[in-house]
């Protein structure tokens, strides 16, 4: 197991993300020692996605968009879910968030539908990744080449497809955050 002690890692969402998605990456990103904080629009709390419903559990939100900076972070994990995604997408601020770690070469990590704020990003061009299966279309068409495969690493850049992937995403994600910046994992 990786040392990620003295390594802090984003977690960008929002209302609607995939429990499994959020709640999963975190606890193995802390294990491994990673200070983790969840991100979001708004302070307060959020809630998940679980079972095809609204999940009891609601998650704090460490910061906020307007108080953090890539330069706070060592990498970023984007939970997938359908909401939590599409509401990012539509943020400026989320979506230069999203952006500024590539420009910075850090590792970012993507599950489910969360491919979709790269594709915002304009970060996918030439970039092998995956998705969940419905928003393969789009991410082509952002310039990726799209594969069918549990997890998708590229310089830095950590995908998979939907929770049962993320065993394999959660030791990518723990691997690319203690390697570090990866100099080609640019948007």
């Amino acid at each position: 197991m990786e040392n990620l002690k003295r390594k802090t890692v984003a977690i960008l969402a929002t209302n609607g993300f995939e429990e499994s998605e959020l709640k999963s990456p975190k606890n193995a990103l802390e294990a491994a020692g990673a200070d983790v904080h969840i991100v979001s629009l708004e302070s307060g709390e959020i809630k998940g996605w679980a079972d095809g419903n609204w999940s009891s559990n609601t998650y704090k939100v460490d910061k906020t968009l307007d108080e953090v900076s890539q330069s706070d972070y060592n990498a970023l994990v984007l939970p997938g879910g359908v909401i939590n995604p599409d509401t990012l997408r539509k943020n400026d601020k989320a979506v230069s968030f999203v952006k500024s770690f590539f420009e910075h070469h850090k590792p970012v990590g993507a599950i489910c539908h969360a491919p979709w704020l790269l594709a915002e990003a304009d970060v996918l061009q030439g970039r092998k990744v995956t998705s969940y299966n419905s928003i393969k279309t789009d991410i082509v068409n952002a310039g990726a080449n799209w594969v069918d495969q549990e997890v998708v690493v590229d310089e830095g850049l950590v995908t998979s497809r939907n929770p049962k992937d993320l065993p394999a995403f959660n030791a990518k994600m723990v691997e690319e955050v203690y390697e570090g910046k990866h100099e080609m994992q640019t948007a």
